[in-house]
């Protein structure tokens, strides 16, 4: 009877051990799956010679939604960057009022001499009545000059030359204008003026507006210590005391490089990407340097050859699989 028992208690303890082996066998594959399913990723990234590529088969990349299109080869004049701001054309107008006082008076002043003059000649004056118009138009003469002056020295002669200030005064009064000032970075100085002027809101960089160079800038800024040029740009955009970033054209040999599509740029943290395609089946994503806006895109000089096909639709997607396949977020 003992013996019974016993080797009844030895096949149930036989029992529990197979079945808990086998438990925790299928515990372990369903493990296995669920981490091949979080992680399945992983088999969209490649590694080869220090690169990583994002592998999408046709089908992966119809479901995507991926487009591409090849970069064009384009030229772009030699330029420089440089930051600037929206000057307050209120001071300059204050100015064109002074300088205007000061002309009608000296021509009231003037006026009032010759009259004076003419009178005397029939002793209808006297000589301190003709002393003390001479003297107001001295007087009224000074004015002017000083006005003169302060529009020179403040704002340069390119502003106190113009032929007709009050024309060009009006329509930045209005804000229908804008009086641009840039600063190129301190040891950047230039040998040759401009040839000319593009200019961009820093909130729209990659809007670049055609604009007039006007000519030197009369002081240093206190900040940069670079080299300032003034410019006008006829434009509404750009409201006084906000900061643009502005491109010098300069005489020289135009750039060689590619034409960038908007829609093909895809940030991370804080640089700009884009994918190229180098297979079928295979995207690499290229990091470029956004120095250079046009009216149809990024021109790239590094980096990027004619032809090369980049994915217009669809890079976020890529980024993505990219990430979760290196173990980031999304």
């Amino acid at each position: 009877m003992t013996r019974i028992i016993l080797g009844a208690l030895a096949g149930l303890i036989v029992g529990a051990a197979v079945t808990w082996t086998l438990l925790k066998r299928g515990e372990h594959k369903e493990k296995e799956k669920t981490a091949a399913g979080e992680h399945g990723a992983e088999s969209r990234v490649l590694h080869t010679n220090d690169q990583t590529f994002v592998k999408l088969d046709k089908e992966a990349q119809e479901k995507a939604g991926l487009q591409l299109a090849p970069v064009e080869a384009a030229t772009l004049p030699a330029e420089i960057e440089a930051s600037g701001r929206v000057l307050d054309p209120a001071p300059l107008a204050a100015l064109l009022v002074e300088s205007a006082t000061a002309r009608t008076m000296l021509e009231a002043s003037r006026k009032e001499l010759e009259r004076l003059k003419i009178l005397a000649q029939d002793q209808n004056t006297s000589a301190r009545a003709l002393d003390a118009a001479a003297a107001a138009v001295q007087r009224d003469q000074i004015a002017v000059d000083a006005a003169g002056l302060k529009l020179v020295t403040g704002w340069g002669r390119a502003i106190a030359g113009q032929q007709d200030l009050s024309a060009f005064v009006a329509p930045l009064a209005a804000q229908e204008a804008a009086l641009i000032r840039l600063d190129v970075p301190l040891g950047e100085a230039l040998k040759d003026p401009p040839t000319g002027v593009r200019i961009a809101a820093l909130t729209t960089p990659e809007s670049p507006a055609d604009a007039q160079f006007l000519g030197a800038a009369p002081s240093a800024d206190p900040q940069t210590q670079g080299q300032g040029f003034l410019c006008l740009v006829k434009a509404s955009a750009f409201v006084p005391g906000a900061a643009v970033t502005g491109w010098l054209v300069l005489p020289g040999q135009p750039a060689q490089g590619v034409l960038v599509p908007r829609a093909a740029l895809v940030r991370h943290e804080g640089e700009a990407f884009v994918y190229v395609q180098t297979a079928d089946q295979l995207f690499l994503r290229k990091e470029v340097e956004l120095h250079h806006p046009t009216a149809k895109g990024w021109f790239i000089d590094e980096g990027l050859k004619p032809g090369d096909k980049v994915v217009i639709v669809g890079a976020q997607q890529l980024l993505s699989e990219e990430l979760k396949g290196e173990g980031g977020e999304e």
